[in-house]
């Protein structure tokens, strides 16, 4: 069954590989396709490859690049109904997520000079690419999602769909584990909270008489994504941010300053930079109380006794979930969530990132974990103890064990097909020209009937 290099995951690459474009033979380049008014670049096609035979070892270069290109067609496809429909996708949307990029490359780089070394564009260069890029993404996928949000697949699909793929091809499932956990949160004293106000209302007062904000903010904030930057978190708009900290910021006038407020990542105070439109950025003053070690210290001793008093039968781990725990899993016995898949098993890798310093490798099902420190959502300390439900060995898949992974590949590959189909269709109707140079691609359609 052929499956497309999605042009979607490749849109990043491109830009990410211009550097490393710069170091190798130059691409002379051309137009190597138009859908609409839209144009793939030569250049387009060789940044993908590169990226995908980095990442995927693929060995068969003019195969993958026909597939980089099919992928790229369907892609501008998608864009050109968008702009013929007029579907909307405003500038404040687009200016929201080009912040966001560009607030991630100045965190991984740290200045715009060192942007331009890495990358190969200057600041101002890089942020029009991807202003060009992210609307038309945004455009593209809310086309697909619309052709495929009402896709649905019955159990006797995902059935036929398995017994299609070729014995030798069904993958191989790794190891997985079932988790549950037991998480205190030690409570923080009013003595402490009134400490962190008070501070920051001492903050607040020497930037009304004069300091500046953004000075105040590489000095004392605690949010290490925005004190570097002077407390500025780039253009943002409703929705984006938690709701005590959204009222706040978007009732304010340009250069006001808030009172303190409280999140549940602790305390702030807020300065409106700018407003444009539906968006608003802004700069923020991030301080948060700290947990005394003797309460920390409580709540390792307690979690330690009552991992004992499971080990001894006293109660189950449910059991104790249900009665200590401080996490909302508890009323499921603290049974984990993989966050990636929405299922319930953890590989190996999953499970070292998600709890350091717990040796999942050497536990049966059963074991109890030591307390062990931790940090909640809202970077607050905890400790928690962890057990293994069920270590699941590596398998062939198969759907009595993997029906959700299969469900979810059948899904995939039906919402695949609508768009192959809608594509077929559309292709007729809509100008395409592709160069000589791919003539001989063999493409999952034909792209030559109009």
């Amino acid at each position: 069954m052929k499956r497309l290099i999605s042009f979607f995951i490749i849109e990043m690459a491109i830009v990410l590989a211009a550097a490393a474009q710069t170091a190798s033979e130059p691409v002379i380049d051309k137009v190597v396709a138009v859908v609409g008014k839209n144009i793939i670049k030569l250049s387009d096609i060789e940044n993908g490859f590169l990226q995908v035979r980095i990442k995927q070892g693929y060995d068969n270069a003019f195969e993958n690049r026909c597939n980089i290109l099919e992928g790229a067609l369907i892609n501008k496809l998608l864009i050109h109904k968008g702009e013929v429909d007029s579907t909307q996708v405003t500038d404040e949307e687009v200016a929201q997520n080009v912040q966001y990029y560009l607030q991630a490359y100045e965190t991984q780089y740290g200045t715009k000079e060192a942007i331009r070394q890495a990358m190969g564009y200057s600041y101002d260069e890089l942020k029009d690419l991807l202003t060009k890029m992210l609307h038309d993404r945004m455009l593209a996928e809310r086309v697909r999602m619309g052709l495929v949000n009402n896709v649905k697949i019955t159990p006797y699909e995902v059935n036929e769909f398995f017994s299609k793929i070729p014995a030798d091809s069904i993958p191989t499932i790794e190891e997985t584990y079932e988790i549950a956990e037991i998480c205190r949160k030690p409570q923080i004293s009013l003595e402490e909270r009134e400490r962190v106000r008070l501070e920051l209302n001492k903050l607040r007062e020497r930037i009304l008489n004069g300091d500046r904000f953004s000075t105040l903010a590489a000095l004392y904030s605690e949010d290490p994504g925005s004190a570097s930057k002077g407390g500025e978190l780039g253009f943002f708009a409703r929705g984006r941010m938690v709701a005590e900290f959204e009222a706040a910021a978007f009732a304010l006038k340009p250069g006001e300053v808030s009172p303190v407020i409280e999140t549940k990542f602790g305390f702030h105070i807020i300065q409106l930079v700018e407003r444009r439109g539906n968006t608003i950025n802004c700069r923020h003053i991030l301080m948060s109380p700290k947990v005394s070690s003797e309460d920390l210290l409580r709540s390792r001793i307690l979690l330690d006794s009552i991992a004992q008093e499971i080990r001894l039968g006293h109660m189950t781990f449910a059991e104790a979930a249900s009665k200590y725990s401080e996490e909302a899993n508890r009323i499921e016995g603290g049974r984990v969530t993989n966050p990636s898949t929405g299922g319930s098993q953890f590989t190996l890798d999953e499970l070292t990132q998600l709890y350091p310093g717990i040796g999942f490798a050497k536990m049966n099902a059963g074991e109890i974990s030591g307390a062990t420190a931790t940090k909640t959502d809202e970077n607050k300390d905890a400790y928690r103890i962890v057990t293994v439900i069920r270590r699941n060995p590596s398998h062939v898949a198969n759907l009595r064990d993997d029906y959700d992974r299969i469900y979810n590949a059948a899904l995939d590959n039906a919402k695949q097909e609508k768009i192959f189909d809608w594509a077929q269709k559309t292709i007729k109707n809509t100008y395409i020209h592709i160069d000589d140079e791919f003539k001989d691609c063999k493409f999952r359609l034909n792209w030559s009937v109009q």
